[in-house]
């Protein structure tokens, strides 16, 4: 028996990322330390005894709160470098995974697809001139493409938090972050 395809069984949807990447102006070491301290991994036994106990959403949002204080959480890290340095690559680099569910939240009612880039995805390398760069997809140039105001404001609001991150951890912005003069 064959089906019908409709049009709508597929859908592309082409759209272009701008990708930051950042001196962090110090050490691989050192900017990974800061990092994972200002970026805290998820209090994962928390968040699964408050599914357990079917908390209400203000309860998890204090939780998540609590467990970020400077709004994300990290959910997966790796050293990717030492792992490439058994190949015979040179060369520090560490990935992460880092958000926030509460601010995911605020997307994932209006797309479920949104996480596909939630949480965000990061990296710390040296690249090949020797810098420590922090690098990561500008978050309102993913969830832009999803052609829902909401989701998009959410996306530039995680634009202003990624800054400020930065900020705490002492990394120079660019203005060359900004578009037409208004921070994103």
């Amino acid at each position: 028996m064959s089906r019908r395809m409709s049009d709508h069984t597929a859908i592309a949807v082409p759209h272009q990322v701008v990708r930051w990447s950042i001196d962090t102006g110090t050490s691989f070491e050192d900017f990974r330390n800061r990092y994972e301290a200002a970026v805290p991994v998820l209090d994962l036994p928390r968040l699964d005894q408050l599914r357990a106990d079917r908390a209400d959403w203000n309860t998890v949002l204090e939780a998540a709160a609590e467990n970020a204080p400077h709004g994300f959480l990290r959910f997966w890290s790796t050293d990717v470098g030492a792992t490439m340095q058994l190949a015979g690559n040179a060369g520090d680099c560490a990935t992460y995974l880092m958000g926030n569910h509460t601010i995911a939240e605020q997307m994932y009612r209006h797309d479920p697809a949104v996480m596909l880039y939630a949480p965000l995805r990061t990296a710390i390398h040296r690249d090949a001139e020797g810098t420590v760069r922090f690098s990561i997809d500008q978050p309102s140039t993913r969830f832009s493409s999803f052609g829902n105001p909401a989701i998009a404001a959410v996306g530039e609001e995680l634009d202003r938090k990624v800054i400020h991150l930065l900020k705490i951890l002492d990394v120079p912005v660019s203005d060359a972050l900004f578009t037409d003069g208004v921070r994103r």
